[in-house]
């Protein structure tokens, strides 16, 4: 048995949503419209409280439609130093829609006003104005970290004072609702538009959703056709987003507690460090090289992926079971005692 702790988006189709991919209504949706795809559309925009969802091929594509659609060429926009956005997104940006990106370190993946409001430029002849504050929650590079409902509500307050909207990249905001015990629109409400992945821990083989105000959707739509995110007969993707909506969330909790027991055991093993783990993603620091790590590991049939030199990630999802997690922690020790 291998166990895969490289990433939540590994995983395979449920068989609820390959029957779903088999019987789902189907229609071209560049033509004219795909139920399915509506379907799913009219859920995310529901569960999240927004006027409006687009169904797009990646949450890559959504933040940087969001992005391009928020801003124009020239402006600023605010992102966490580490953020996804501008970290695994290619250079979208810059070559998408021509924003100066500006980030802002933080200690644990977490914008405040405090550390946001000095780093607020407004138009002149010569600075680009802000037009745009971008989070995200979970914080993928700060080991799947949670921004709080108060903590958005302050953020929220501060944008409105500078009348600078908010993106939310919520790949993993699912996780982060879980964590927090609340709905999803308790966040959403505090941003202006959002991004939600169905790939990474609710299961779906592809897809995201980008929601906002219908206005905001309508333009969005543009770009997606823009960036070549235009497909036909997209129910049999958005079938199985469906099935992640409506049934793959509330299990998101059984992989932050295998994640965290993990956690619990690195703490008393030699040479490896984990960081706070809240969510199901697990980074440790390591003595030895990252990779060391990485090999040992899988010589014992766990794979993990190095997140630094000397820094590895482990990710937690719904293919890892309870038999999973204890070979995983059999070979951590293992391999502990290999580079030790």
């Amino acid at each position: 048995m291998i166990v895969d702790l490289r990433s939540d988006t590994v995983t395979l189709p449920t068989e609820a949503m390959r029957i779903a991919m088999a019987t789902a209504p189907l229609g071209d949706n560049v033509l004219e419209h795909d139920p399915t795809t509506e379907k799913l559309e009219r859920i995310a925009a529901e569960m999240t409280g927004k006027e409006a969802a687009l169904f797009v091929p990646s949450g890559t594509m959504g933040n940087q439609i969001a992005l391009a659609t928020h801003t124009r060429p020239g402006d600023s926009a605010l992102f966490e130093d580490q953020a996804h956005m501008v970290f695994y997104e290619g250079g979208g940006p810059a070559v998408i829609s021509g924003v100066l990106a500006r980030g802002i370190p933080t200690s644990d993946g977490v914008l405040t006003p405090e550390n946001v409001e000095p780093a607020i430029l407004h138009r002149s002849h010569h600075t680009p104005g802000t037009s745009l504050i971008c989070v995200e929650n979970t914080h993928n590079r700060h080991g799947g970290s949670v921004t709080s409902v108060a903590q958005h509500q302050a953020l929220r307050a501060l944008s409105l004072k500078h009348h600078v909207p908010i993106h939310l990249d919520g790949a993993r905001l699912f996780n982060a609702c879980v964590a927090l015990k609340c709905r999803v629109d308790e966040i959403a409400c505090e941003v202006d538009t959002l991004s939600i992945c169905l790939s990474k821990g609710l299961g779906s083989p592809v897809g995201s959703l980008l929601c906002g105000p219908k206005a905001f959707i309508d333009e969005a739509e543009y770009w997606r056709k823009r960036l070549g995110g235009g497909m036909r007969q997209t129910g049999i993707l958005a079938a199985c987003g469906i099935v992640s909506l409506t049934h793959m969330v509330d299990r998101l909790a059984e992989d932050h507690e295998r994640a965290q027991e993990l956690a619990l055991l690195c703490e008393g093993l030699p040479g490896i460090k984990p960081l706070p783990c809240p969510t199901n993603i697990l980074i440790l620091d390591t003595e030895k090289p990252a990779e060391a790590w990485q090999h040992e590991l899988e010589q014992q049939g766990v794979r993990t992926i190095p997140f630094g030199p000397r820094r590895l990630r482990a990710v937690f999802h719904y293919g890892v079971d309870d038999d999973g997690l204890k070979k995983a922690k059999d070979a951590f020790v293992l391999a502990a005692e290999a580079l030790n």
